[in-house]
């Protein structure tokens, strides 16, 4: 067979799960068996894989699901537990005493936060943690687990201790790539691992994989500067009322200095200590210093500036999912709790995480307590270990367990919180148990009949010989695809990180950047990785939603793979074409384009004027005749505007900012109105604001002539 048409073949069930969950937006539920279907008919079919090894991959996806719905129960049970403690509302209250502007509670929470817990235990934690976090914040649950993926980048390849490196580099370019953990596998001799590595002057495979993880450390910090700003880019774009990118980078200084607050010390720990704290210290120390700062108010927004979603009410119905988080007043029959005690559990957390990964004695003895599962239908397939007291999961349900008694909760309350948890965790369990399935499926296929190459490995060659010298742009999207099938980036790092580093010596430049532009790129895929939307949105209770989620994380996992893979080609291209490249020129456009949009965003922030507000709140505040034919505009256009959102309206007696558009006229629509999304396709969204925009619509007296 072609070689092109099998790589095309390969690439069919990624694409089938783009077309179904983000096209199509049907729900992981429903697309996810016909993907397995696919990928199973492909592996049997093509590839000729006996049915008893496509049997025993999905065999051992089914433990991988059981793992991460455990993580799923853990989180979500922390989360019910402390709303029905009533410690929720002091930490909610804790965070609006540092700043009511939700940009910097966001880069907080998931940025800093998140960045602590996924280097402490990986495994999509931050995610499970952040986001019913946000939730309970006031956050919309789909805008919080948008955070909760987007910050999915920069962390991820220094999670869990440094696992994707430590494990998923050094076992990729291993003689044997075993899933045993540890740096001081022998490097490859066949395909020339140790060899280049011996001729550069490392003496052994763990100071290579040193090197290799400061690159990646390297790519990362400067990559990663930019992630808090396009989080509340994103943010304020897709969940604000004004649909205004511009809107979420007003907040630049703090984003920037909340951004370099946590590199700094990711990147000094990744040159001096190596690849296992980065991401545990640099959100620890990041978090301490933000905090610190952002309490004596230094670059947060007065709170007359702070930016808020509108009220519930006015939100998209798209938006809420089925976790539901009791407002204030409705807490008022809970125990007051002190804000120490309210923030114990999460502080437990983050302790527990990090001693069961730091002391070797202590994880090894929390492994032993496992249950290992090897199907009998295959037994070239290694074993999957369902480590119930190692996994995230366990430490959240002896947290929570921990809370009832430190809270003084009420049986019939902790009751609830179980009882609610295993519902959502339920919902969520009929996507996973055939996505991670499919993903063993798919990263299982070699050695069949036919004697291809695993899929994964295939498509990779396919894409390495259409890009040629270029491939450095495209290795981090590779690494990408590998954990958006995966779910992993330690997972994709095994597959492909051999194949990387042999690209990479076949075009003539440094394999070890090569590699690290992998590791970079399997971490950005975590924001579109399929089980972990599953995850996320299952926290959340957006079970069915997960392909809009990934229409808006996928922005960011654009930005992320071509700005490194664009930076990765400057670095590996300077010494044959010098610092002029395809490469600088496209890390000098991004950075072109983040600089005039900041510039371009202060200069609509100041040039405001005031206006009296209308009597009625839902009415326009434009001068008369602007406001007919802007009216006429829309009912010739049969379209809404979203300055018709009800989030818009301002309150009666206030003065209403109206920013003044250059080069628009009254009326017309343009992308800052907001280009409706397809969150805006809700038949019920749109009758509603269809319908209050009738009802604030002014009567026109017939009698008075017109101006």
């Amino acid at each position: 067979m072609h070689p092109s048409f099998l790589a095309f073949l390969s690439f069919l069930p990624i694409l089938t799960v783009a077309v179904l969950l983000v096209g199509l937006r049907w729900p992981a539920s429903r697309a996810m068996p016909i993907c397995y279907g696919l990928a199973a008919g492909l592996a049997l079919l093509i590839w000729q894989i006996p049915v008893a090894r496509v049997a025993a991959s999905s065999i051992n996806g089914l433990v991988v699901a059981l793992s991460l719905l455990y993580i799923v129960f853990g989180a979500i049970l922390l989360l019910n537990t402390l709303r029905e403690s009533g410690g929720l509302r002091i930490i909610r209250q804790s965070f609006t005493d540092i700043s009511p502007d939700r940009r910097v509670q966001v880069i907080v929470i998931a940025w800093l936060f998140g960045s602590f817990i996924e280097g402490s235990a990986g495994f999509g934690a931050p995610a499970t943690v952040a986001v019913p976090l946000l939730v309970g914040l006031g956050f919309p649950a789909m805008a919080a687990v948008l955070a909760g993926m987007i910050i999915q980048s920069t962390a991820v390849s220094f999670g869990a201790v440094g696992t994707p490196i430590k494990v998923g580099v050094s076992n990729g370019l291993s003689v044997d790539p075993s899933p045993a953990e540890g740096a001081n596998h022998k490097l490859s001799t066949d395909l020339g691992v140790e060899g280049w590595g011996t001729g550069v002057g490392f003496a052994n495979g763990e100071e290579f994989l040193a090197d290799i993880g400061l690159k990646v450390a390297t790519l990362h910090a400067l990559t990663g500067l930019l992630v808090p700003l396009l989080l509340c880019g994103l943010l304020t774009r897709f969940y604000g009322a004004n649909r205004s990118f511009l809107e979420g980078l007003r907040i630049w200084k703090f984003a920037l200095f909340a951004a370099l607050a946590m590199i700094v010390p990711y990147w000094l720990v990744a040159w001096l200590l190596g690849p296992e704290f980065p991401s545990l210290v640099g959100g620890l120390v990041g978090l301490f210093i933000v905090i610190t700062t952002a309490r004596s108010g230094f670059l947060v927004p007065t709170p007359e500036k702070a930016w808020d979603f509108g009220t519930r009410d006015q939100w998209n119905p798209d938006w809420m999912g089925s976790l539901q988080i009791p407002a204030d007043d409705e807490d008022d029959n809970k125990r007051q709790i002190g804000i120490f005690h309210a923030w114990a559990p999460y502080i437990m957390v983050g302790l527990l995480l990090v001693l069961t990964r730091t002391i070797p004695d202590l994880a090894a003895w929390l492994k032993g307590w496992s249950v290992a599962v090897h199907s009998p239908l295959e037994d070239s397939l290694k074993p999957k270990f369902f480590r119930f007291l190692y996994l995230p999961g366990a430490v959240f349900i002896v947290v929570s367990i921990v809370t009832f008694f430190l809270h003084r909760m009420k049986w019939k309350d902790y009751q609830n919180a179980w009882r609610s948890s295993f519902r959502t965790t339920v919902a969520a369990s009929v996507a996973l148990v055939f996505t991670v399935p499919m993903v063993e499926v798919f990263i299982n296929s070699d050695g069949g009949g036919a004697g291809y190459a695993k899929m994964p490995e295939v498509l990779a060659t396919g894409v390495a010989a259409l890009a040629g010298g270029a491939w450095p742009i495209l290795s981090p999207f590779i690494g990408g695809l590998g954990a958006f099938v995966a779910g992993s980036n330690t997972v994709s790092n095994m597959m492909l990180s051999l194949f990387q580093f042999n690209t990479g010596q076949a075009i003539g430049v440094n394999p070890a950047w090569i590699v690290a532009l992998q590791a970079v790129g399997g971490a950005a895929g975590n924001m579109i990785c399929v089980h972990n939307v599953v995850a996320a949105s299952a926290v959340a209770g957006l079970v069915g939603k997960e392909g809009m989620v990934i229409r808006k994380t996928v922005w960011g996992f654009l930005y992320y793979a071509l700005f490194a893979g664009s930076l990765g080609y400057a670095i590996v291209s300077w010494n044959e074409h010098g610092p002029f490249n395809i490469g600088t020129l496209i890390v000098t456009v991004i950075w072109a384009t983040a600089i005039a949009l900041i510039i371009l965003s202060g200069r609509r922030h100041h040039r405001v004027r005031t206006a009296p507000a209308p009597s009625d709140p839902g009415k326009s505040i434009l001068p008369a005749e602007e406001r007919e034919v802007q009216v006429a505009s829309t009912r010739e256009s049969g379209e809404t505007r979203s300055s018709d959102l009800p989030g818009q309206a301002e309150e009666p007696g206030s003065q209403a900012p109206i920013e003044e558009e250059s080069g628009s006229e009254p009326g017309s629509r343009t992308e800052e109105d907001g280009v409706l999304d397809e969150e805006m396709d809700s038949d019920k969204w749109l009758a509603r604001r269809e319908a209050l925009r009738k009802e604030e619509e002014p009567p026109h007296d017939s009698s008075d002539p017109p101006d």
